[in-house]
């Protein structure tokens, strides 16, 4: 005799990669209140723009010169432009998506809603891989300044076995791992302190690379500009695909949708608002830079930006207040990097692709505290372990990943949902989400093999951990009744 089949058959695993969770769904998880556990609104506008600014400006201007410039020579300016059309074009997608959507998960909620649960998982994967790989980048760098600032001050520099991960000289990144501890005991005690305290820095950081740019430009030359491009446009897009990591902080934004007062408003505004200072200070800043020294000095040059200054003004204490600003203001890019990362993993929780213990949210608090450990751990280990030039073009992967698939999801929303209240549309749609999505698969091109295998690796798992485990738990996913399985939101 055979068995009888279950009133309500499990659905094959070709659903599950192509099941959507509604839009209404993603609101009414946001509109969870504190007291259900749900996130905190306290976050302004002006806050959220200084989150996306002090993501994105720290390790690409302040380190990844070095590594950009002696690709490109002086056009490295153009590569920085290049980077920033692309972000600009994503950024307008980002800010619709933000208006109709305003949760946290950021491109991950978004691919889920219109591109299916497995698109998702694996957008939340690469997000992941993202931030925690650029917090660790981002952290290895401050050890740089550290020692400069401190070699400045009192002549004393860290030992490079303590100071310097495994193939950079040392033996452990000790300086990037106590930062990242730092910065997640801060996270811990709210975003609304956390939220503070990188304003704080954030305004700091600007006014160090304003005197960069004064102090910088009285050394000036336009000899260094020749040749402008030495190693030809493939150069300018090598390098534009190893800075565009630094962008990262646009997507940051996102993830704050349900922490934010008036998000509908508010979130758009910070996107453009945050890319339009980045954008006017990194191409000021890489044109005075390499306008003040010639662009074959670049190569292995540590805390570049105090060298220049020392060097146009003959005096160490130009270069000694720029890396005081560096160690302080890439503070803030390790904070709200591990600040998005916890969001998205508190998201994934919260739906099931994750373990439930991401979305616990601490009563006394408001935040996340055991996914907030748990990143900082491994993102200090990154960084202890780890050396930037793998983490850079790994982070600029996912990045680029990330946003070429927000910009389809805007094209796929418009159309299967016209009627959705929108607080902004994409002006010159549907030509800038294509162009946006053509820029990202430039700057992907530019990238080098080995980080497409590592970048295959990590997808590889996420395959592996989506059909083990995720698919099974996922809120989506039809209990006994026949209806989705709704999860408690709080602990």
């Amino acid at each position: 005799m055979r068995p009888s089949r279950p009133s309500h058959p499990s659905p094959q695993l070709r659903q599950q990669l192509l099941r959507r969770k509604p839009v209404a769904a993603f609101l009414a998880d946001a509109a969870a209140p504190a007291s259900s556990g749900g996130l905190r609104r306290t976050v302004g506008a002006f806050q959220l723009t200084m989150i996306g600014v002090g993501a994105t400006i720290g390790t690409g201007i302040f380190f990844a010169l070095n590594s950009a410039v002696p690709e490109a020579g002086p056009a490295v300016v153009l590569s920085f432009v290049i980077g920033a059309i692309t972000a600009a074009l994503t950024a307008l997608c980002y800010a619709e998506f933000a208006s109709a959507v305003p949760v946290s998960g950021s491109s991950y909620s978004y691919a889920y809603a219109t591109l299916g649960e497995f698109a998702g998982f694996a957008v939340g994967w690469c997000l992941l891989l993202e931030y925690a790989v650029s917090g660790a980048a981002i952290a290895v760098s401050w050890g740089q300044y550290l020692n400069d600032l401190t070699a400045r001050l009192f002549g004393f520099q860290m030992p490079a076995v303590i100071s310097a991960p495994p193939g950079d000289g040392g033996a452990l990144n000790l300086p990037g791992a106590v930062l990242v501890a730092l910065c997640t005991l801060l996270l811990i005690r709210g975003a609304k302190e956390s939220a503070l305290v990188n304003t704080v820095m954030v305004l700091l950081k600007l006014g160090v690379l304003a005197l960069f740019v004064v102090v910088g430009a009285t050394g000036f030359h336009a000899g260094n500009l020749h040749p402008f491009a030495p190693m030809g446009m493939a150069g300018v897009g090598a390098a534009a695909s190893t800075v565009f990591f630094s962008f990262i902080g646009l997507d940051a934004v996102s993830t704050a949708g349900e922490e934010v007062r008036n998000p509908r408003r508010t979130l758009p505004i910070a996107i453009i608002c945050a890319l339009a200072v980045v954008t006017a200070v990194y191409v000021l800043v890489a044109l005075v830079g390499v306008g003040a020294q010639p662009w074959t000095a670049f190569t292995g040059q540590e805390a570049g930006l105090s060298a220049i200054l020392e060097k146009v003004t003959g005096a160490g204490w130009p270069g000694a207040l720029l890396s005081a600003g560096a160690v302080l203001s890439i503070v803030s890019v390790t904070l709200i990097v591990l600040y998005g990362q916890t969001r998205i993993l508190y998201a994934m929780g919260r739906d099931g692709m994750l373990p439930a213990t991401f979305h616990k949210v601490s009563p006394r608090t408001g935040t996340p505290v055991r996914g907030t450990l748990l990143v900082g751990a491994f993102v200090a280990l990154l960084a202890a372990v780890v050396p930037l030039d793998v983490l850079a073009d790994l982070t600029s992967m996912g990045t680029l990943v990330a946003f070429a698939v927000v910009s389809t999801g805007v094209i796929i929303l418009r159309r299967r949902e016209p009627g959705l209240d929108r607080g902004f549309k994409v002006p010159g749609y549907p030509v800038v989400p294509a162009l946006s999505v053509a820029f990202c698969g430039y700057l992907l091109y530019g990238l080098p093999p080995a980080t497409y295998l590592l970048f295959a690796g990590w997808l590889a798992v996420a395959l592996v951990l989506y059909v083990f485990y995720s698919r099974h738990h996922s809120r989506l996913q039809p209990t006994s009744s026949g209806e989705p399985e709704e999860s408690p939101l709080a602990v």
